[in-house]
């Protein structure tokens, strides 16, 4: 950007973009601090990871739920076993629905701040409900009550993010971004030691061009759709909820997959839409998410579709106006959605702006919080 996106207190908005901008230096932190602790992580994981029969739940709230969402397909071909993302409050309020397969259990929570109701209480939950759990707790909040409450744990391992990931700003970023990072360098086997720089310089090159994006803020859309295949889908999600934040509601944002998409959720279109779409890496995933890429550039005109690319090549069946990003060709579809959600996460902040809101505090009469609230945990009877 050429500056900061200035809302009408001049500084409302400076902290989320501060923490958009940091994320490939934290991105390289991040990948530093789990390299120095790889022996103990090894420790860890390794005799789980041996058992034919464990299970990974990968869990959080909101945002944290969707690294999940983007984490569980890939790693689930690549570990060759049983991942599930389930998200804490599902965890909270049926537990033993969430845990009725009494199997061990590597229960992965993440979580910005720690200080959710949920996030203890499905970690509390877990051990109450299965003989064997052990927890992996990423977190970007050292002082939290779930990093507390883990630390000393024989049964678990606190990762923490370099402590800048525990955004300033309502809305999580580099928090969603550090510990997705995190959580597939730990998990996913047979990692390109140079995955994290290329990761980082490809979120540069979104930055760089990050006043692009006014071509579309500027049309003054009323709802935008993400969609995404895969682990896409999940980026898709944390997209729709990003510009739903930061907008404070004002701008009507929706998900789903390409596919999924034709049956009943496209009679959400109108002249007023933008529909932005992930293109998945995989050569045959990828052929579904451009078929409505095109069907959808020939309904809504082409000005009105942004389709993200990992491949920088010139494929054909690509629109030429399409956003490609180089260096990331070869990348899962899981870190691809680093450099990916930059540009949702930039389309938030200038649509807010435009708005007239306040992305650093979207909701001045607190109605909804950056720390959840008003939340009961009610005890499991026996």
């Amino acid at each position: 950007m050429t500056g900061v996106p200035t809302t009408a207190d001049g500084v409302s908005s400076l902290a989320t973009y501060q923490e958009v901008l940091q994320q490939p230096a934290v991105w390289r932190q991040a990948a530093a601090s789990l390299a120095a602790r790889s022996s103990e992580l090894a420790a860890f994981l390794e005799p789980l990871l041996a058992q034919p029969d464990l299970r990974i739940v990968l869990t959080g709230a909101g945002t944290s739920a969707f690294v999940g969402e983007v984490l569980a397909p890939p790693l689930s071909r690549r570990l060759r076993r049983r991942i599930d993302a389930i998200a804490t409050t599902d965890i909270v309020s049926n537990p033993r629905e969430m845990f009725a397969d009494d199997v061990p259990t590597l229960l992965i929570s993440f979580a910005r701040s720690g200080d959710s109701p949920e996030s203890v209480a499905a970690t509390q939950l877990a051990t109450s409900c299965l003989r064997s759990v052990h927890h992996l707790v990423i977190t970007c909040n050292a002082t939290g009550r779930l990093a507390r409450e883990h630390q000393e744990s024989v049964s678990s391992l606190v990762l923490l993010m370099p402590a800048a990931t525990n955004d300033r700003g309502f809305a999580m970023t580099s928090s969603f971004t550090s510990m997705l990072l995190t959580a597939w360098l730990a998990l996913a086997p047979d990692q390109d030691p140079g995955l994290t720089d290329r990761l980082a310089d490809a979120a540069e090159q979104v930055l760089a061009r990050a006043d692009d994006l006014s071509a579309y803020t500027d049309r003054r859309y009323d709802r935008v759709v993400y969609l995404g295949s895969g682990a896409l889908g999940g980026l898709a999600r944390e997209s729709a909820l990003k510009l739903l934040e930061l907008t404070a509601g004002k701008m009507i944002s929706f998900f789903d997959t390409p596919l999924g998409f034709r049956h009943g959720p496209k009679s959400v279109l109108d002249e007023r839409s933008l529909a932005v779409v992930y293109l998945s890496n995989d050569l045959y995933t990828r052929r579904y998410d451009q078929d409505i890429a095109m069907e959808l550039r020939a309904a809504l005109g082409p000005e009105n579709v942004l389709i993200v690319d990992g491949r920088s090549d010139d494929d054909p069946d690509v629109a030429p106006e399409a956003w490609r990003i180089a260096g990331v060709a070869e990348v899962n579809d899981a870190p691809l959605a680093l450099p990916f959600v930059v540009i949702a996460q930039l389309l938030a902040l200038q649509f807010s702006v435009a708005l007239g809101r306040t992305p650093d505090n979207p909701f001045p009469a607190g109605e909804v919080n950056r720390v959840v609230q008003g939340v009961t945990i009610h005890p499991l009877q026996p």
